[in-house]
């Protein structure tokens, strides 16, 4: 039982967001421990299965009601559990592919999306004022330029340097520090570290952000939180990526 415990922890993505870090993955972990073994279960599957439940989720978030919201705060940490088994289920199987991870991040994006988005209309509904709607819209915008600004800088630095894409994930790559296998002490330093995630915004975050809203019927103050912290971010990292290509680069890109 540990040895396959400590087989499917070695599939935890080492740089996994805040809450993902240290209860969906883990959960996602657990619930694979029997997943695994069930052939007709496919980490795509598992992948068009999270989705689903994101979109269920919308609904309840848009339906409005204690009962549907409560509900949907549910359905969102299922999803991302779910979210967090399909990667982890291909590296155990040894299965990966670039079609799964393309899938994976792009339902993922679309998502945060959706619940953002359904938040801001149920937002609405409760005050009769557009100005959540706004901010769900301002939030997404600026979610998805920092995704977008990731992809182009990668692009144009890989015209330069077809190598470059390489060198970059040699840079991620870490040896774990904490989980099964490791003392008391060595994972309670890890949680502790894993803390300062929370201030990175992403969607990690909003897994908890949003669940935690929805719980306690607080949608206009985490929607304020959400599109200040995305224009921040978004517009910090696109400022930043672009700094990080006229210093990379010696003669300029030729369109």
């Amino acid at each position: 039982m540990m040895d396959k415990l400590k087989r499917l922890w070695a599939t935890k993505t080492k740089d996994d967001e805040w809450w993902s870090s240290f209860v969906t993955s883990p959960l996602g972990i657990l619930a694979n421990y029997g997943a695994v073994e069930i052939d007709q279960i496919t980490p795509n599957r598992i992948t068009a299965a999270s989705f689903l439940v994101a979109v269920v989720a919308t609904f309840g978030i848009v339906v409005g009601g204690d009962g549907w919201l409560i509900t949907a705060a549910i359905l969102i940490q299922i999803s991302h559990i779910l979210d967090c088994m399909d990667g982890q289920m291909a590296r155990y199987r040894q299965v990966s592919s670039p079609e799964g991870s393309y899938y994976d991040r792009l339902t993922d994006q679309v998502q945060v999306a959706l619940w953002f988005g359904a938040a801001g209309y149920a937002a609405y509904v409760q005050t009769a004022d557009v100005t959540p709607v706004f901010l769900a819209m301002i939030g997404i915008a600026f979610y998805n330029l920092r995704g977008y600004a990731k992809y182009v800088s990668l692009e144009i630095e890989t015209a330069f340097d077809p190598d470059y894409p390489t060198k970059m994930a040699a840079l991620k790559r870490t040896k774990p520090t904490a989980g099964l296998g490791f003392g008391l002490r060595a994972n309670w330093a890890w949680f502790l570290k894993e803390q300062r995630k929370v201030l990175a915004f992403d969607e990690g975050v909003f897994v908890f952000m949003l669940s935690a809203a929805l719980i306690f019927d607080q949608l206009v103050p985490m929607l304020w939180l959400f599109a200040a912290s995305q224009v921040f971010w978004g517009t910090s990292k696109s400022f930043r990526r672009g700094q990080n290509i006229g210093k990379n680069r010696k003669i300029p890109l030729q369109k």
